[in-house]
């Protein structure tokens, strides 16, 4: 099982370091699957708007909602998860080189969302990267009975993890 995960603690900050590792694979042409995520500020200093671009080419899927100026509920769109939830589960099948999932989220670690996505992926053999946040910190180790690497929150350790994975998986073929 290769799973791996980073986290880090400025706001947007692991968004933005998945975003680019996702940049350097493709333009190397390893073939991904899974989402990034996107935060665009709102003029208004309202809570920003959430994007998630499917990977490698696919759609940009707003998971954001406005509840209006004075909520305090969870923005997430359930339905539009789903969504994308329903296209990377279907692009599995090209038997990508590495899926990447932009959080381990409430959803996940309440058993839904790309949770069943990620237990497909390594089942398959394909090696999964995933952003974990403090608050899921404990839901996913007990999802990954403690398994998973944790690496360094920068893109070369990223890289270099992901090129390990990929010449170990080259060689057990």
């Amino acid at each position: 099982m290769h799973l791996a995960y980073v986290t880090t603690t400025d706001r947007g900050a692991t968004d933005r370091l998945l975003s680019a590792v996702a940049e350097r694979l493709l333009t190397r042409g390893i073939l991904l699957s899974g989402v990034v995520q996107t935060n665009t500020e709102c003029a208004d200093d309202a809570k920003c708007d959430m994007d998630l671009r499917v990977l490698p080419d696919g759609d940009t899927i707003r998971i954001s909602q406005s509840l209006g100026s004075h909520s305090r509920g969870c923005r997430l769109d359930p339905a539009a998860l789903e969504q994308a939830v329903g296209y990377v589960s279907g692009s599995l099948s090209q038997a990508p080189q590495l899926l990447i999932i932009n959080k381990f989220g409430k959803h996940e670690a309440d058993g839904r969302g790309f949770r069943p996505v990620i237990g497909e992926a390594l089942a398959l053999g394909i090696p999964v990267l995933l952003g974990v946040n403090g608050l899921n910190a404990e839901k996913f180790k007990d999802f990954t009975g403690g398994q998973a690497e944790q690496l360094e929150p920068n893109g070369d350790a990223i890289v270099d993890w992901f090129d390990r994975v990929d010449a170990t998986r080259a060689a057990e073929v």
